[in-house]
């Protein structure tokens, strides 16, 4: 099993959430809540208003999100969903526990997972809005796309 961290729209309540748990593609079981060690700039672009985390370490801001272990099977799945080199990549990231599942209680360490961040963008991505947490309906008001309706 590896640890995967998610910020955007495979997150509990967003639009691809169903992947995560549709265990025809795998097994994704939540471990808690946590944020990014370092910052990075995370922004919504493009004409689909995708959530993307720049990995541009130390800009922007501390990035919320959800731990999971997935095995193999999720994570190819993942890699695929994630256009995973050309989009995005898969890399290794301290991420900071702020709640374990089941436990409460925060300061619970730092965990490496991996994390669908993004060194091939446009220029300009670095000057749009940086979150520090990304909701597909938050006041931002730049709803996601669903792949089926575009």
């Amino acid at each position: 099993m590896a640890r995967v961290f998610v910020y955007g729209t495979l997150k509990k309540g967003q639009p691809n959430y169903k992947h995560m748990i549709n265990t025809a593609k795998g097994l994704a079981k939540f471990q808690g809540r946590g944020r990014t060690v370092e910052k990075y700039p995370l922004v919504i672009a493009g004409k689909y208003n995708i959530p993307y985390m720049l990995n541009i370490p130390g800009t922007g801001h501390r990035v919320a999100g959800e731990i999971y272990s997935v095995d193999d099977q999720m994570l190819q799945f993942l890699d695929e969903f994630e256009g995973c080199p050309d989009m995005y990549q898969r890399t290794l990231m301290r991420i900071e526990v702020v709640e374990w599942e089941g436990k409460g209680g925060a300061g619970e360490g730092v965990v490496e997972c991996f994390v669908y961040s993004t060194t091939t963008y446009p220029p300009e991505w670095v000057g749009l809005p940086y979150h520090d947490s990304y909701d597909s309906s938050g006041k931002h008001g730049l709803a996601y796309v669903l792949r089926e309706s575009r």
